[in-house]
């Protein structure tokens, strides 16, 4: 979930296309109804301008409101062939995935296979280690909040040169090892010494899943089903495999300019790609359905302790070096819009982003994705989308 130029990269990966066709409303709303006619209208007209405006290819959301939900979307889910976005449709889920893994590693705390104050050297001896690394200084709880110091490794030259631009369209396949990952970020050197600063980084999730995988016996994917998919029945939602490039199941296409930012610029179809390079941090599938029904878990309480509930959601000022108007928890974040704040977690990759909020107890959530990574005109990014979503159902204007 990325803003910044500097940090282009991290959003093509991990986090971040156009000849989009004219817009089309999947919900009931008759064509000639005003946006305050229509249920959700407000967010709706938003789905309808990320079109028309903003020139993606199309935009879903799903509102969950106490016991009603609402979807709608606008454009289309497949260019070729014109069909609307289905609720059913699986997307990848970028970053979201990072609050899965923080609720795996809070449960295993609680649990008392592992402690946020262990450090990355206990579980992982010799790979977080020199360059300016000390392993034994960098604790789990530093690496769910984004205050590790870890470079981020989707920033490292060795990953730039092969992700970014049309080099991604030759190595979307390239099968890449968590510890490679990680390998890569510990050669470059550390952003600042560990708990002295906040920075965004893959790495710092990359680390938490081997740590999960070491402290278990299992793979992350194994305790990710056990612990919040099975148990949730979030049926469309699964760690996706390295090396196996398809979305199993239902699914539109994912569309990008490959971080190119001009009006004009050329548009492909990435929805095939080797997710290995977002172990832990981004290489997650799942439906706005499955993705609200996670979130309301989690906001509720029903996932972790209360002890973990309140270090999940202890936010932290991001120091100007994230999305503006956010804080960040252990893998949550919180926006502040114009009528308060909600909470929750967006993520982008290859040719999806998506966001899902709501408010603290979980009653009022908004979940949303579009299928591509770039926004027209004043938009900026998919991120002034969802924002504009978020303002219109949670802070809607009073009637006149």
């Amino acid at each position: 979930m990325k803003t910044t130029a500097r940090t282009a990269l991290t959003t093509a990966l991990v986090g971040t296309l156009l000849a989009a066709g004219p817009a089309a409303s999947a919900t009931a709303a008759t064509p000639a109804a005003s946006a305050a006619e229509r249920p959700h209208g407000g967010v709706h007209s938003v789905l309808d301008r990320a079109v028309s405006e903003a020139g993606l290819p199309g935009a879903r959301a799903e509102v969950s409101d106490g016991d009603s939900t609402w979807f709608g979307t606008a454009g289309t889910a497949d260019l070729d062939t014109g069909r609307a976005m289905a609720p059913k449709d699986r997307f990848r889920i970028g970053s979201t995935t990072k609050t899965f893994v923080a609720t795996v590693v809070l449960q295993l705390a609680a649990e008392q296979r592992l402690g946020l104050d262990d450090s990355v050297e206990h579980w992982l001896p010799g790979l977080v280690d020199g360059h300016g690394y000390d392993g034994s200084r960098i604790t789990v709880h530093q690496l769910l909040n984004h205050t590790s110091g870890v470079y981020n490794y989707v920033d490292a030259p060795q990953f730039t040169s092969r992700f970014v631009g049309t080099p991604f369209l030759r190595h979307r396949f390239d099968d890449l090892t968590p510890r490679e990952l990680v390998e890569a970020a510990v050669a470059n050197g550390p952003k600042f010494a560990p708990g002295t600063g906040w920075a965004y980084s893959n790495t710092n999730y990359a680390l938490a899943g081997m740590i999960v995988e070491k402290a278990t016996g299992r793979s992350l994917a194994q305790e990710i089903a056990e612990r919040i998919t099975k148990p949730l029945h979030l049926k469309s939602t699964y760690e996706a495999t390295a090396g196996d490039p398809r979305i199993h199941g239902p699914h539109g296409r994912h569309y990008s300019t490959l971080m190119e930012r001009k009006e004009d610029a050329p548009v492909y179809d990435v929805t095939e790609l080797n997710p290995s390079w977002g172990y832990g941090s981004g290489d997650m599938i799942s439906t706005t359905g499955d993705l609200t029904t996670f979130f309301r878990a989690l906001l509720e309480g029903r996932l972790l302790p209360p002890a973990q509930q309140g270090e999940m959601f202890t936010m932290l000022d991001t120091r100007g070096n994230w999305i503006p108007g956010t804080r960040y928890g252990l893998g949550v974040a919180s926006q502040e819009l114009s009528c308060g704040t909600v909470w929750g977690m967006g993520g982008a990759i290859n040719g999806s982003w998506s966001y899902t909020f709501g408010t603290r107890d979980g009653r009022h959530l908004l979940s949303t994705e579009v299928n591509g990574d770039w926004a027209k005109g004043s938009w900026g990014s998919p991120i002034g989308v969802f924002t504009a979503e978020l303002e219109a159902d949670f802070c809607p204007a009073p009637a006149s």
